[in-house]
């Protein structure tokens, strides 16, 4: 007769099959090591770290001949040199599409080139030493022999029959295509009056602070990955490192801390990110890359490089008659993995006009292949591009009628009492204040007062001008963004909330921080829905073995669904706080509420007992408490959106600015900004983001430009020739806000931090243009240099 007991209903989990109860089974990651590739059981002292660099090419297309690495190995510190073929025994390609962009399609790219280059900047080898500068000799002694291949630099020939194909493998040098159309586009065409107009966006890049860093260790004996990234979403990352490295995703750790500024350029896979991590792995040691800023304008995602040919149909009354676009863009030679490179086109098609009642529309975008830097997602992905397009032809509209700017969008505009409602491109609005947030501008400008101020002033000669910009911004995406593409980006994201024994809350979100102060909004939620002082809150980003799952920070998302998982989180820990309190203080629990970190009576307010005594009688007296009684001083809640896939924001925009017509230098006088991002959690942040935002569109309207010549060698690849917006250049930006809460959420936050990038550059040339209309002028380049200008004034040749 046996001695076990029988098992009883508490014990179940004990008779469950393949129950690893009662079995002396090895540590995990003893059996791993033992499993693992090579023999490095017999030495588990832990190495120190080197240093990575890359030997890069200085070609924008040419193959590989034979790369000598004697010498290098040969220099002083270097311990190995690594070319694109013996990494990708360690690190797996990959390709850069989503299924539900339907046709797009990509070459295998790997971490580092294997038999050509085909960008300048692209890694063809890597150097590893002790330190940076030692490997950055190594990286001169390689001697790499080339043979240069034909290149495709311009877009606009990229697919004609005599232009050479990037990727023979692939047919063409057509990476997507997507038409969609909506409506009786040419009756409205022959129904109104037509402006037709070309714009032309120059291609430019992030400019973060902080440039991409990576520290990837491998733990051989532990059979892990440990990733400190400068990245937006880590566990994006995690399972991107464990696919393509043959790792378990729970063997990949990725801590991501504060990130000096991203924009969207960190949230992608870089091949020179991907083969450090490979390289700890094959080296079994730690290993360091930190890109210098000649490497980030030659590997950091560009954006914007687009020609868009639009017209729009109106009637004499200023109805918005039909629209149509036809877009150009170049990516470079692959489409970024793994949110792909057709999406910013995608969302062109998407966006542009969806403000308007207007419901015959017509679109394409072509997407091609070049020899240039990739470009994928970048700060407010599309909106500018769509905003400057749509804005220009309302103006330009507006000036064919001899009709105000300001009426021509009131008559227009989807009206406020209108929703939910269906754009003619498909997407569904919840819930939008155009009117209202138009409204607010008027008043913020005295716009009045402006136009009689610019009338007067044009008689002495001065040129200044007022540009109108309104817009939709796409935030808080559901899995209809990337998900049902196929990418494993998580659309939710979690919170876990925890009391500790000194009546503290501990706070880990699958959000994370770049700046933008998504800890400090985190830490609001969670203070406002536990009951407790905001003091009392210690937020834990970034980190896949801590946080919860989650999509991190992107598509301005991170206090739209980050902070509605925090809510709910809040109220369940303060439920469970309050069930604990009710059994020590004899209450029913629905009797009592938290108060500033102290539960008190509902009722009158009366202070019964602080949560520092509840979290100490919960951890270290829980004999005091009833036997079938089991305190939970913890919840977890995860967010997705779910009445509508995204939820859309709507804002408007006004520049105020002077042309110098004998320089053509533009002064920024003032700018105004009205946005309804749903419930504003934390005023002075959402302004801050939406000024950022405003700089970062300003940039692109009149400095920024990534400049290639016909070889595809990029011009102004430093901080030296890449003109950024300075302070001193900057105007007065005025913030205001109407607030339209989404309904999908408790909170009732929706997203603010692409806003202001969305409508600046169309708010500044649509006042160039205003400036310079008594000359009959028209500018739609982006960005509009003082060059440019006098060209378009006919004083340049």
């Amino acid at each position: 007769m046996s001695d076990t007991p029988p098992h009883g209903p508490l014990h179940a989990v004990l008779d469950r099959p393949n129950s690893y109860i009662g079995r002396s089974v090895p540590r995990p990651n003893v059996r791993r090591l033992l499993q693992g590739r090579g023999n490095y059981v017999d030495d588990i002292r832990l190495p120190r770290m080197v240093h990575v660099a890359f030997v890069r090419s200085p070609y924008a297309h040419a193959r590989i001949d034979g790369i000598d690495t004697a010498a290098a190995l040969n220099s002083p510190g270097v311990v190995a040199v690594v070319t694109g073929a013996e990494l990708a025994e360690y690190c797996t390609p990959w390709v850069g599409v989503l299924s539900h962009l339907a046709g797009l399609k990509s070459q295998p790219q790997h971490a580092i080139a294997i038999q050509k280059a085909s960008w300048q900047g692209e890694a063809v080898a890597a150097v590893v030493a002790e330190t940076r500068a030692q490997a950055e000799d190594g990286v001169d002694a390689v001697q790499v022999q080339w043979t240069e291949l034909p290149i495709v630099a311009d877009m606009e020939t990229a697919l004609d029959d005599q232009t050479p194909v990037i990727h023979p493998d692939l047919g063409d040098n057509l990476a997507w295509q997507r038409s969609f159309e909506a409506g009786d586009v040419d009756a409205a065409f022959a129904a109104g009056t037509v402006v037709d107009e070309e714009f032309s966006f120059g291609r430019h890049t992030g400019v973060t602070v902080e440039p991409r860093a990576i520290l990837s260790s491998y733990e051989p004996a532990e059979g892990r990955l440990t990733v400190h990234h400068s990245c937006q979403a880590p566990h994006m990352m995690q399972n991107i490192f464990a696919t393509h490295l043959g790792l378990e995703e729970h063997d990949v750790r990725v801590i991501c801390g504060d990130v000096g500024g991203s924009y969207g350029i960190k949230v992608h896979a870089y091949a020179d990110e991907m083969a450090t991590a490979a390289l700890s792995v094959m080296l079994r040691r730690p290993v360091k890359f930190i890109a210098d800023r000649l490497e980030s304008f030659l590997t950091d995602i560009h954006a914007r490089d687009h020609r868009v040919r639009a017209r729009m149909a109106i009637s004499e009354s200023g109805k918005i008659l039909g629209i149509e676009i036809d877009d150009l863009t170049g990516i470079g030679p692959y489409s970024v993995y793994p949110r792909t490179s057709g999406i910013e086109a995608n969302q062109i098609v998407n966006l542009t006009g969806a403000q308007y009642t207007c419901g015959n529309y017509r679109a394409k975008t072509t997407v091609v292949f070049q020899n240039k830097v990739p470009m994928c997602q970048y700060r407010a992905v599309g909106h500018p591009i769509a905003t400057a397009v749509t804005e220009g032809l309302v103006d330009a509209a507006a000036a064919a009628i001899g009709m105000d700017p300001i009426e021509v969008r009131r008559r227009n505009l989807i009206p406020d009492d209108a929703y939910p409602c269906t754009a003619a491109t498909g997407l569904s609005f919840e819930g939008l204040s155009h009117h209202r947030a138009l409204a607010r501008l008027v008043e913020l400008m005295d716009y009045d007062s402006l136009r009689a101020e610019q009338e007067r002033l044009r008689g002495d000669g001065i040129y200044r001008g007022i540009g109108i910009a309104t817009f939709i911004e796409l935030t808080n995406p559901s899995a209809m963004f990337y998900g049902v593409g196929g990418a494993r980006i998580s659309a939710q994201d979690g919170c876990t909330l925890r009391l500790d024994a000194k009546g503290n809350v501990i706070c880990t979100t699958g959000v994370t921080e770049q700046g933008q102060g998504a800890e400090a909004v985190m830490a609001q939620v969670t203070a406002t829905a536990v009951g407790v002082t905001i003091d009392k809150v210690r937020v834990i980003t970034g980190d896949t073995d801590v946080v919860p799952y989650g999509g991190g920070t992107w598509a301005s998302r991170a206090a739209g669904i980050g902070g509605e998982a925090a809510v709910q989180a809040g109220k369940a820990l303060r439920e469970n706080i309050l069930k604990v309190a009710g059994i020590i203080l004899q209450a029913e629990p629905e009797t009592l509420d938290i108060r500033e970190g102290r539960v008190v009576d509902g009722a009158d307010g009366n202070d019964r007992i602080g949560l520092d005594e509840v979290g100490r009688i919960a951890y270290y007296r829980a004999d005091t408490l009833p036997k079938d009684f089991q305190s939970e001083l913890v919840a977890t809640r995860h967010y997705v959106p779910k009445l509508f896939p995204f939820a859309f924001t709507n804002g408007v925009q006004a520049s105020w600015l002077e042309v110098d017509i004998e320089t053509g230098f533009v002064t920024l006088l003032k700018h105004w900004a009205v946005e309804d991002c749903g419930t504003v959690i934390n005023p002075q942040l959402v302004d801050e983001q939406i000024r950022g935002g405003v700089v970062q569109g300003i940039g692109g309207a009149l400095f920024e430009h990534c400049l290639y010549d016909d070889h595809g060698q990029l011009l102004n690849g430093s901080m030296m020739d890449y003109l950024t917006p300075m302070a001193a250049e900057m105007p007065d930006i005025e913030v205001a806000h109407v607030e339209t809460p989404t309904a999908d959420s408790e909170l009732g936050a929706k997203g603010a931090g692409e806003a202001g990038t969305a409508g600046a550059p169309a708010a500044v040339l649509n006042a160039i243009n205003d400036a310079l209309m008594p000359l009959d002028v028209r500018l739609n380049i982006h960005p509009a240099t003082p060059e440019r200008i006098l060209a378009a004034l006919g004083t340049v040749g």
